[in-house]
């Protein structure tokens, strides 16, 4: 079974995967194959960004989806492009594909615009920011495949910006459900649970 459901007349899966393998430019079929290349190669692009390049002073949308290029160009076709399908996960619907480009419009305004500014907020205002945008990034979902990973990776880049440093994140892991209910609270604009997970992580 595919992680999401995709609803589109693209070509979905390479072909000798058993549809558990998104259609690739190396013609990898086999699923621990592929999560092994994603994870090398996101760790290349974080000692990139956080060891190499200089440090970056404010975040813009087109950061982003120059991550996501730089990070699977090399293994599919759509990579830094919005995705064209609709997305589902465990009956969850991301934000319809065609509403993409006027929510980051409006992600870009309301959070990355601020970006620049992190280090002049208190905890608790930092604590609050650092959720809806997570929240906020994950519900729009901007990418066909990949934004799980790189929702983090914006998380700590955003933490880095305010002086925090790179996140540990074990304990959402441990904690998948209520890390996957706090995103669905986000839905109704509580931000409440993700607040918590937040401060959990964050130090002082």
């Amino acid at each position: 079974m595919s992680k999401y459901e995709l609803h589109s007349a693209e070509q979905r899966h390479q072909p000798g995967s058993g549809d558990s393998v998104l259609a690739n430019k190396l013609g990898i079929i086999d699923v621990d194959e592929m999560e092994a290349l994603e994870s090398g190669l996101l760790l290349m692009l974080y000692e990139e960004l956080f060891i190499e390049d200089q440090p970056l002073s404010g975040l813009a949308f087109e950061h982003i989806r120059v991550w996501h290029r730089k990070w699977l160009g090399n293994v599919y076709d759509w990579a830094g492009k919005l995705r064209n399908a609709n997305l589902t996960k465990d009956g969850f619907q991301f934000a319809a594909a065609n509403r993409i480009p006027l929510l980051i419009a409006g992600f870009e305004k309301q959070y990355l615009s601020r970006s620049g500014e992190l280090k002049n907020l208190t905890r608790p205002e930092l604590v609050s920011y650092l959720a809806e945008c997570h929240v906020e990034f994950i519900l729009i979902h901007p990418f066909r495949e990949g934004n799980g990973r790189l929702s983090r990776l914006l998380f700590d880049m955003l933490s880095v910006l305010a002086g925090k440093g790179v996140l540990d994140y074990s304990l959402w892991d441990e904690h998948k459900l209520f890390y996957f209910k706090a995103i669905q609270a986000g839905v109704s604009g509580n931000y409440r649970p993700m607040m918590q997970l937040v401060s959990d992580i964050l130090p002082d």
